[in-house]
């Protein structure tokens, strides 16, 4: 995304764009990610092209918030879809300024909030989520016995 050039000669967008005390200039979208976004978001309207420009845009417009104001790592996208996102430092690339650039990993999309009641509290559907495995486990553990 950082060397998209623009329809004039000689110009180019800007690079990165800040976000939540970080300089993004490239967004890494992994596999899980991708599959999520097939099941939970749209299976339509895939592709890594197409989830990249859509989050390029969303950055641009400031329309990704997150999701706690004290964690880094669950982020809001247009108040409905919940996403998890890491940031790293690229490596040997700088802004004008000497500040370092990072990349925006895409760890998962959790899906909408407004399909799926239990995103609306994040911290209560993982500790479910733990206690519904962790009892399959136990479940399947005395059947064995």
């Amino acid at each position: 995304m950082k060397d998209k050039i623009m329809n004039r000669w000689s110009t180019y967008e800007p690079f990165y764009i800040e976000f939540n005390g970080y300089k993004v200039a490239d967004i890494v979208i992994t596999s899980h990610a991708l599959s999520r976004w097939d099941e939970r978001v749209t299976s339509d309207q895939g592709g890594i092209e197409h989830i990249c420009s859509f989050l390029w845009e969303k950055l641009k417009s400031n329309k990704i918030q997150p999701y706690y104001a004290n964690e880094k790592d669950v982020y809001l996208i247009d108040d409905d879809l919940v996403m998890v996102a890491e940031f790293l430092e690229l490596k040997e690339e700088v802004d004008i300024a000497g500040n370092p650039l990072h990349k925006m990993i895409i760890v998962t999309f959790l899906g909408r909030v407004s399909e799926d009641i239990q995103l609306r509290d994040l911290k209560a559907y993982y500790s479910w989520l733990r206690h519904s495995r962790r009892m399959t486990l136990v479940k399947h553990g005395r059947k064995r016995k």
